[in-house]
């Protein structure tokens, strides 16, 4: 039986400090970004108002926010930080780091667009560009996903066969700062799931000295980075654990990609985020007028789950892939080319064809989704994709 639950209004940046105030971490290192900043803000007032045992380091950067992390984890400590943007461009050095000293460091993320221009709004270039570092990641529809997926991800990070950091990522100002009713969980209920923090090979063990971050040349880096990738591997097994546990407590199902109306689609577009809820809307409408359409939603991106998107979409005639970020490569935004790549092989694969949309925070709205899908249409009517690469609302 699921366990009862507190329904609260909070916003996406509220349901993450909430989440990291029921984790109760040894240390949290943070420093202000928007629109990440009311994380750190919100849980800095847990701290003074005694609700947690959390040492909280204010720090003059997010480069130093996650060089304090990284010295708390591997000394011992559950220690956790948050950022957005150029915030997380300014750790990028350290946070490879935390994923090559296999450190279980979890960090919301609230999804902005990377400067120049200035821009404040989302899409998700930061954590896209971070893609590769060596962290999983969780990317979330709603308010009451980002404060399930933290607690998740506490346990997914430790697990003994992952040990690897993860991102938990929202939409900046459009899930982290709109106020929606989350169900909560009473905090010894969260207490009991994550269990205690047990570090493997501790730095301040003294009976059992170790080394961290030495000098790695030719002799074994190569072998440490193969550790990593055998990692990611293993998260796709104990990941699902994870979720069936949790699942027992909430009755909600987690996996690495949700499927919306896709029993008998012969359509569907592929995004993530906030977006598929809009998406869904549009689903819900051209369904009720007779369209075989569908979405599919990645949850999980790193590692990324190929073989569940194999199952999912080979059965359609055409998909559309969204995303809210650009890899200046020409051959399409970075979801799009990890699917083309899963589908490179298979002898009868969908029609598929890309759209760039909402960077910088431009809105995306029902129409422009209409248009994708009466796009598919056209597309599997002529049989072919003229265009690989589009741009879903720009100015020409």
């Amino acid at each position: 039986m699921p366990t009862k639950q507190t329904k609260i209004a909070i916003t996406g940046d509220q349901a993450a400090a909430e989440a990291m105030r029921q984790i109760n971490p040894d240390v949290v290192a943070a420093y202000p970004i928007t629109p990440q900043t009311e994380i750190v803000m919100t849980f800095s007032q847990f701290v003074a108002d005694g609700k947690v045992d959390t040492e909280m380091i204010p720090v003059e950067s997010e480069h130093s926010a996650m060089s304090a992390v990284v010295g708390a984890s591997a000394a011992g400590a559950r220690a956790m930080t948050a950022t957005s943007a150029n915030g997380l461009a300014l750790m990028w050095e350290i946070v490879y780091i935390a994923a090559s000293t296999r450190l279980p460091i979890v960090m919301p993320v609230v999804n902005r667009a990377l400067s120049a221009p200035i821009n404040i709004h989302c899409d998700h270039s930061d954590t896209m560009g971070a893609r590769d570092a060596g962290w999983l990641q969780f990317y979330c529809e709603n308010a009451q996903e980002v404060y399930e997926t933290i607690i998740m991800a506490t346990r997914i990070a430790e697990h003994r066969d992952i040990l690897l950091p993860v991102m938990v990522c929202q939409d900046g100002f459009i899930t982290s700062h709109a106020v929606e009713p989350v169900e909560v969980l009473d905090d010894s209920v969260v207490k009991k799931f994550i269990g205690e923090y047990k570090p493997k090979n501790p730095l301040l063990d003294i009976k059992n000295p170790i080394t961290v971050g030495p000098l790695d040349l030719q002799d074994y880096y190569f072998e440490h980075k193969r550790q990593q990738s055998e990692a990611m591997l293993n998260a796709k097994k104990a990941i699902p654990q994870v979720f069936n546990e949790f699942s027992k407590i909430t009755g909600k199902k987690y996996s690495f990609i949700e499927e919306y109306k896709t029993e008998d689609a012969e359509i569907a577009i592929v995004v993530l985020s906030s977006t598929a809820g809009t998406a869904k809307t549009v689903v819900d409408e051209l369904r009720s007028k007779g369209k075989k359409v569908g979405l599919v939603r990645p949850f999980m991106f790193r590692p990324f789950p190929k073989d569940e998107f194999k199952e999912s979409i080979l059965r359609f005639k055409a998909v559309a892939v969204l995303d809210r970020s650009e890899t200046f490569s020409t051959a399409g935004g970075p979801l799009f080319i990890e699917i083309r790549s899963t589908l490179y092989e298979s002898k009868q694969k969908p029609l598929i064809v890309n759209y760039i949309y909402g960077l910088g925070g431009r809105d995306i709205n029902i129409f422009q989704i209409k248009s994708v899908y009466e796009d598919l249409e056209r597309i599997v009517k002529q049989g072919k994709v003229e265009n690989l690469v589009n741009y879903l609302g720009v100015r020409e």
